[in-house]
């Protein structure tokens, strides 16, 4: 798989979209897209593993671009309207989102969605309900473990004990912690991290970044109430991405519903609108089982979306639909390969094992 990925991103997509051949696909049904932003200009590249799910905005411009030459993008409320059985798909449909709801969606992303005329469906957790500027939890352990000086080391705070490996390790200590402080409250997560911030002497990342590198706030800052509003006013459509992004199997079902629910009522209350629309956190097949779609139904949402299998010719289960998840190096080639289905039916007409992209950050992609 890691030999053929290669191949298949310097010859074969190249080859297969200089010879026409993704806009004579003819499969029908729709590809969802989905973003976790746009870096902001003069943003330097902090780690592959924190910023592989961003993109440059030429980048961004290039697909949006290619998308409306080929392709028919609905809107958000045309998707509803489909969900609801009211309406058909236009051929070769394509609908936009993004999660996450970092402040780049507002101050990077919206002018371009609006210089090309399109609409997106844009996920926030319950931090965009607040007037406080914030980080994703995760990130933000990221970004400690990232500053922290080379060696070992051991954390012990909240119930919570890790060991601290060498730095060229730390990526995958980080995505063990996430596992394992996903079975935590939020509070208890929030006092790991100032235990940790203390223990090195260290002070919130935000902060940090705030006195020493401007545009890391509009990276990975999360958008205010105020900024959300100014997000729906310019025609984009709000969804819900549970109030604080865990990983929703690993909490119990009690905290799990809450994450799901009060997300959505606490969005309505923020905006005065209807929330219809639920992503579920990091959505890769493991973290999106039987039980937590159930709860997506009950809770009552028109659809709710994964974060893989996406493309064109996919099916559509209303409370599971696949996406096409964009990532930082994503030629314009490939992304097309994904968006017409072809990287999905090659994928399962040779038996390769679903290396798809999860929602983690700095995912694998082919």
């Amino acid at each position: 798989m890691r030999v053929v990925s290669p191949l298949l991103k310097r010859f074969v997509y190249p080859s297969l979209a200089a010879a026409g051949y993704f806009r004579a696909v003819t499969r029908t049904g729709l590809a969802v897209i989905t973003y976790h932003g746009v870096f902001p200009a003069g943003y330097r590249i902090l780690h592959p593993g924190f910023d592989g799910n961003r993109i440059t905005a030429e980048a961004f411009t290039q697909q949006l671009r290619l998308l409306k030459k080929r392709y028919a993008v609905i809107s958000p409320e045309e998707m509803l309207a489909w969900c609801r059985g009211e309406a058909k798909l236009p051929a070769r449909a394509v609908l936009l989102t993004c999660d996450d709801g970092s402040l780049n969606n507002l101050t990077e992303m919206l002018p371009i969605l609006q210089k090309e005329r399109f609409q997106c469906l844009f996920f926030v957790t319950g931090a965009a309900a607040g007037e406080k500027r914030s980080t994703l939890w995760y990130e933000e352990l990221f970004l400690l473990l990232l500053r922290v000086r080379a060696g070992e080391f051991k954390i012990q705070a909240a119930g919570v004990e890790v060991h601290g490996v060498i730095r060229e390790e730390r990526q995958g200590l980080w995505w063990d912690l996430v596992r394992r402080l996903s079975q935590e409250s939020a509070q208890t997560r929030e006092s790991f991290l100032r235990a940790a911030r203390t223990q090195f002497g260290l002070e919130e990342s935000l902060e940090h970044y705030r006195a020493n590198y401007s545009q890391g706030e509009r990276h990975f800052g999360l958008m205010t109430r105020a900024e959300l509003l100014q997000l729906s006013a310019a025609g984009m459509t709000i969804g819900a991405h549970t109030l604080t992004h865990p990983i929703l199997p690993q909490l119990p079902e009690k905290i799990a519903w809450s994450e799901i629910a009060e997300s959505r009522s606490r969005l309505e209350s923020a905006l005065g609108s209807e929330i219809w629309a639920f992503a579920y956190p990091f959505g890769d097949a493991a973290s999106v089982t039987p039980e937590v779609i159930a709860m997506a139904q009950r809770a009552e949402f028109g659809a709710a979306f994964v974060n893989f299998g996406g493309g064109l010719g996919a099916e559509l289960p209303r409370y599971a639909i696949p996406r096409v998840h964009v990532t930082h190096g994503m030629g314009l080639a490939e992304f097309e390969a994904h968006v017409s289905g072809f990287y999905r039916s090659l994928q399962r007409g040779i038996g390769w094992a679903p290396e798809e992209q999860t929602g983690r950050l700095g995912a694998a992609h082919v």
